[in-house]
């Protein structure tokens, strides 16, 4: 067996057993999917303080920014689902984030203010897209508001569905037509072409959902589709700039074949965001 077909078993069985344990985690129920999305929040948090301070001027407690950020996804988590209401179950989040900042007044680094920057991304780009989550997994049925709170995975899950079918179809859809850059100075690989072949499959998945559920009508199941596309592109290129401005080619190691978390879930770091944005423009949230 040559070594490019012994990477390409690892990646495919790597990335098998990466769709299972998304799918069925989100799926089984609200315990797994919290439990799931606690552990990719506290992982990629740490792994973007790593890669940050690699550079010579950044310092980042890794440690407590990943804590933080996995204690925020539990306070909406709690929050969405009902099991803490209490707007206070941000507080112990609040103070972390004043001691990351007002630490700095003692440790006598270098440069303070990159290391502010870096610590606050990483909560603002990592931690928050994913404490979003919950946002989208708990909502009131309108049809039975004594009911309570319901768990929706649907919505959720839809995302890294739109998301799949288009990195697929603009990898297939690129390598057969591709011959304009999408943004050549950033990702050279990335063509116009392949970006309209993955939004129309994405447009499929869409529909087929919609036959299955009907949370929403055809037209806002393809808008929603098309806002995770354009937004999954837009954050796939952003982590791809911060690679550059790093000078890595992988953010980690942690999936074998597929680098590291960064790179797995880039795109749902605008997208999930930005379909939270869209259900509450719809009323759905």
């Amino acid at each position: 067996m040559t070594p490019k077909q012994h990477n390409l078993i690892v990646r495919s069985l790597a990335g098998i057993v990466f769709l299972t344990i998304m799918v069925g985690g989100i799926v089984y129920g609200p315990l797994s999917m919290g439990l799931l999305f606690t552990l990719i929040t506290a992982l990629s948090v740490r792994e973007f303080c790593h890669i940050v301070s690699e550079r010579g001027d950044v310092s980042v407690n890794s440690f407590i920014c990943s804590v933080s950020g996995a204690y925020l996804f539990l306070a909406f988590f709690g929050y969405m689902s009902g099991l803490t209401p209490t707007p206070a179950v941000f507080i112990p989040y609040l103070i972390s984030i004043i001691y990351l900042l007002v630490s700095e007044l003692y440790l006598q680094r270098e440069s303070p203010i990159n290391n502010w920057a870096c610590t606050m991304m990483s909560q603002m780009y990592v931690a928050l897209p994913f404490s979003l989550m919950p946002v989208l997994a708990f909502l009131t049925d309108p049809a039975h508001p004594s009911m309570g709170v319901c768990y929706r995975w649907i919505f959720p899950l839809s995302v890294f569905i739109f998301l799949w079918t288009s990195d697929t179809g603009a990898y297939c859809f690129g390598s057969l037509f591709g011959r304009h850059r999408l943004f050549e100075r950033i990702s050279p690989k990335k063509s116009w072409e392949g970006s309209v072949g993955g939004a129309f499959v994405t447009v499929i998945a869409a529909y087929v959902i919609a036959r299955f559920d009907q949370s929403l009508t055809l037209p806002q199941w393809i808008g929603f589709a098309l806002v995770v596309v354009v937004f999954g592109t837009w954050g796939d290129l952003v982590e791809s700039l911060l690679k550059r401005q790093l000078g890595i080619k992988d953010s980690g190691n942690v999936i074998p074949g597929h680098g590291g978390m960064l790179d797995r879930f880039d795109s749902s770091l605008l997208a999930i965001p930005a379909a939270v944005v869209y259900l509450y423009t719809l009323t759905i949230l």
